[in-house]
């Protein structure tokens, strides 16, 4: 049986346990990967370096990706996300502070599935994060030409 893996790319301390807490809060109990940049996220997305033995069965159902990553920024993931046949319909939702117009029409030029800023307010981050879990893992439906893990 498959495992439901989320992957929150988020380099921040704080926004990563912000979401953990959301996730338990709304009894979210999926496994959630955490990638600290950019990098180690196209590590565990395409399953090399530390992560080389990783089975398909925990390719990530859905990516919570921030943009303002160290190493490799948000949009360069998304790039090489989009650009290989593994993952290429692999759903992307971009969760960032930011309000810059241009990194949300980047983003959705590129492919993101979705664009969330992220409240500042816990409880709003909070119902923010049931959405997304509503949406992204109940509601949505993957392509039946989605690889399959």
């Amino acid at each position: 049986m498959s495992r439901k893996v989320i992957l929150l790319v988020e380099d921040n301390p704080d926004d990563v346990v912000l979401t953990q807490r959301a996730f338990q809060q709304n009894n979210i109990m999926n496994v959630v990967v955490v990638a600290q940049d950019g990098e180690e996220a196209l590590d565990y997305l395409f399953a090399r370096n530390k992560f080389a033995g990783r089975h398909n069965e925990e390719d990530p159902v859905v990516v919570l990706l921030d943009l303002k990553l160290p190493k490799v920024d948000g949009l360069q993931v998304l790039r090489e996300l989009r650009g290989n046949k593994r993952t290429k319909l692999t759903p992307v939702v971009v969760l960032t502070s930011s309000t810059e117009e241009r990194d949300m029409c980047e983003s959705y030029s590129l492919g993101a599935n979705s664009y969330v800023r992220k409240p500042v307010d816990f409880v709003k981050f909070s119902e923010a994060v049931k959405q997304l879990e509503l949406y992204w893992l109940v509601l949505n439906e993957a392509p039946p030409c989605a690889p399959q893990p």
